[in-house]
């Protein structure tokens, strides 16, 4: 390919003083000016459609025999090296290739500059997304996360896949922060909203409680009104409570407003199912007869029944009904025997009611229950006096106890429905015995920790779902205890294993491997014998753990003299840390590692940190290979700069430059060498300097065959100066033998390949038969052919001729040397 560029592109000059020379001769030389010219465009054109390489374009570039071959070279050039090589070659001298280039580079630039700006900007977004997804600042976020979004799709294209997996995970981020903050204003508007619902709920209560106390008495209110009233401020109150926290004072508000709210609806209640009743005994209280005991008591039972709250105005209906349960007859005098035993029974009477007085205080439903059933019992059995101090504590205490169990009935009524939905849904479903044992256990603690039901219903429907929950599980149960049975006799023959492997286990030649497999297998059995009845594994258990422990003394003892072992390595490898040579090191820890693999068992605690001293030792010995290897490059990089800056001088430089800068290049490439250059750079340079020792040499062929022309002219010229010839020619004439001056020049033609005269033509033909019958001929190289040819013009210059040779063909002989030079 050399040889061929070279040919390609012969300097034109050379070519048209080739020409001239030729004119001069008597006869026309072979080949016209004119079809070289042609057939140099043919030649170019035919490259170019080819698959020329960037080198072969810059030339044809620079020396294309017309401007639009150069500039098709031109525009075909798309090394950013080969673009700047053509600009500086053509400035000056080709306008059209040199605004090519120029514009090419400026694109090329344009193009690197976007790219830069693209990257740029995706590594900006991808450190926004990343920012935007750690920030505390919640303002605006969302609109701060779409205008990412937003200018990411117009990069997105032009990343790479790292780049758009580090995007996509920090949006992931930021999505997954924007989802909490919506989450926590729902959560925040969900509670204001449940906020204003208890302070209606409290407003309403309090405004009906306020309208009940102005209620006039002879206007019974709705009670359906006030039922309904009472359950959906119930309901109501449940949803603006669940889920958020409420004050104790705001919630003491309402308990206190809705049991007003209910002593009065139950009383309304009580008023409309007795009205039968309460007619009967006002129609008694307007006749003048006389009201018998009965009646009274009548009365004072559906007083008490009633239980009118205080502070609201009793109904007109009912006054009849309490003027007649206030009536009695005057008793007979009672006897001193009586007057002390109605005296006792005061004083246990006014044990009750203390007692009752604190059960109610601690909210004891059940003991206070008990407590005022007896203190009622003993207040029958008093009479009028010693009964009247207790008559309005007793009704007042029994209100409170009303209260009471109307307020636990109320809290605990919708838990113990939820119990028995959960319970009926849990007999419905198909899961593991013991699970679902296991929450029917919790599900009845904690009925029985909401202290029960009253509701009988209730109750039932709760027993009945708890007895088909827990009907699978009985089979089950009765199953598992043969499975204990079976797992007990499991753990029996382990033991027995373990004790016979113990009885003819040899210490001494054991496979510790095989033994510490034994140890694990056993405990991993026995582990999966399970259950097991507590009770009859007592035994079989002392037994296991005993045979566990003489298993376990010689694994100890070994596992210890194993980590002693990994310990000496692990100490040798710290000493090779700074050992030198570093390969020597390097060696012997791949070494110790062997002998690590080859030890055998050891505790895995203990095993696991003299791994991590041991790797870490390791670690910083191959960690020195790796700073060599780093400082190495970091050489080679430093070498290969300084050997590009160096390249990048020498470049420019030809044989038509200073013989200094061509010597100096080469000493600045030949110093290159010794220093840490790559495989590439080394290449490169060495291939400079091979082409500055070429064009050096063909400086100094010019600078001789200048000379050599000069003396050739002036032996013509019948000029004869041995003095000014070099030393080594009369060796070099010596081998001419005698040779004729035509016969000289023939020859001279025939190694530079320039065509003779016509008249000639005969001779030249003898001379090549000759020539190839000698060896001799086209194959020979360049250096033989510049040798031969300086022997030819050392016989020009010292044969002894009689007569000087003739100018025509002393200029024949300098066209040579000329065409020589041209090449």
């Amino acid at each position: 390919m050399a040889a061929f560029i070279q040919k390609l592109f012969k300097s034109r000059k050379s070519s048209e003083t080739t020409g001239k020379n030729h004119k001069k001769e008597a006869q026309p030389t072979d080949v016209k000016p004119e079809d070289t010219r042609d057939n140099l465009r043919e030649e170019q054109l035919q490259a170019l459609l080819g698959s020329p390489n960037q080198s072969t374009l810059a030339e044809l570039a620079i020396n294309g025999a017309t401007a639009s071959i150069r500039l098709d070279a031109a525009g075909r050039l798309t090394e950013i090296d080969s673009l700047q090589q053509v600009q500086k070659q053509a400035k000056g001298r080709d306008k059209g290739v040199y605004q090519s280039v120029k514009q090419s580079l400026q694109k090329m630039r344009d193009e690197q500059a976007r790219q830069e700006s693209l990257s740029q900007t995706i590594e900006t977004l991808i450190s926004h997304a990343s920012d935007q997804a750690r920030s505390e600042d919640t303002k605006l976020y969302e609109p701060r996360l779409e205008s990412l979004i937003r200018q990411w799709s117009d990069v997105e294209p032009h990343a790479t896949s790292d780049q758009a997996q580090a995007f996509l995970e920090a949006i992931h981020r930021c999505k997954e922060r924007l989802d909490g903050i919506h989450s926590a204003l729902a959560d925040e508007k969900r509670q204001l909203d449940q906020k204003q619902q208890r302070d209606e709920t409290l407003a309403l209560l309090h405004s009906t409680l306020a309208d009940l106390k102005s209620q006039v008495p002879e206007a019974l209110p709705s009670l359906a009104s006030l039922d309904a009233l009472q359950k959906t401020q119930e309901n109501r109150w449940l949803e603006a409570t669940r889920e958020t926290t409420v004050s104790k004072q705001e919630q003491k508000a309402y308990e206190t407003a809705m049991l007003s709210l209910r002593n009065y609806v139950n009383a309304i209640r009580h008023i409309n199912q007795e009205k039968d009743t309460i007619s009967e005994l006002a129609g008694a209280l307007e006749s003048d007869e006389d009201v018998s005991d009965e009646r009274r008591e009548q009365a004072k039972t559906l007083i008490k029944t009633i239980t009118w709250p205080e502070g609201y105005p009793m109904p007109a209906v009912l006054e009849p009904v309490r003027k007649l349960a206030g009536k009695r007859k005057v008793p007979a005098p009672a006897k001193a025997e009586d007057q002390e035993k109605q005296k006792a029974l005061a004083s246990e009477l006014e044990n009750f009611v203390v007692q009752l007085e604190a059960a109610l205080e601690a909210k004891q439903l059940k003991e206070s229950r008990h407590l005022l059933k007896t203190a009622q019992q003993k207040f029958k059995s008093l009479d009028h006096r010693h009964g009247k101090p207790f008559q309005a504590r007793l009704q007042l205490l029994a209100g409170q106890l009303h209260e009471l169990n109307d307020w636990q009935g109320f809290a605990t009524e919708p838990k113990q429905i939820a119990l028995c939905e959960q319970m009926e849904y849990l007999a419905q479903q198909p899961m593991e015995p013991e699970a679902k044992a296991e929450r029917i256990k919790e599900l009845q603690n904690e009925w029985r920790n909401l202290g029960g039901s009253s509701d009988r219903a209730l109750w039932a429907r709760f027993k009945k779902a708890s007895d088909q929950a827990y009907e699978p599980c009985k089979a089950y149960f009765s199953a598992k205890s043969g499975l204990k049975h079976a797992n007990l006799e499991k753990r029996q023959a382990i033991c027995a294993d373990l004790e016979t492997f113990l009885n003819n286990a040899d210490w001494s030649a054991i496979d510790w491997k095989a033994a510490e497999k034994i140890h694990l297998t056993a405990r991993q059995e026995w582990k999966a014998a399970w259950p097991v009845e507590f009770r009859d594994n007592r035994q079989v258990q002392k037994q296991f753990d005993d045979l566990l422990k003489k298993l376990e003394a010689p694994l100890d003892e070994e596992r210890r003299k194993n980590e002693a072992l990994k310990q000496e390595i692990v100490d040798k490898a710290n000493a090779l840390i700074s050992h030198e040579p570093l390969q020597d090191a390097m060696n012997q820890a791949k070494d110790l590692q062997t002998d690590w693999k080859a030890i055998g068992i050891t505790r895995h605690r203990e095993d696991r940190k003299l791994w991590q001293a041991f790797r870490k030792a390791c670690d910083e010995i191959f960690a020195r290979r790796d700073a060599q290897r780093n400082e190495k490059q970091e050489a080679a990089k430093a070498a290969d700069e300084a050997a590009e800056s160096a390249l990048s001088e020498t470049r420019s430089l030809d044989s038509s430059s200073d013989e200094d800068a061509l010597s100096a290049a080469f000493s600045r490439l030949r110093e290159l060498e010794g220093t840490a250059l790559s495989t590439s750079a080394k290449e490169r340079v060495q291939g400079e300097k091979q082409r500055l020792h070429k064009e050096m040499a063909n400086r100094r062929m010019k600078a001789n065959i200048g000379t050599w022309q000069s003396l050739v002219k002036a032996r013509a010229d019948g000029v004869e100066s041995n003095a000014e010839l070099p030393e080594h020619w009369p060796g070099l004439a010596a081998d001419q033998n005698q040779l004729e001056p035509s016969e000289l020049v023939i020859r001279a033609e025939i190694l530079g390949g320039v065509a003779s005269p016509q008249s000639d033509q005969q001779q030249r033909m003898e001379i090549q038969v000759q020539r190839l019958a000698e060896g001799m001929g086209s194959s020979e190289k360049a250096n033989d052919q510049v040798r031969e040819l300086e022997k030819l013009v050392a016989g020009w210059c010292l044969q002894p001729w009689t007569e000087a040779p003739d100018q025509a063909l002393a200029e024949r002989l300098n066209n040579v040397l000329s065409t020589l030079v041209a090449s």
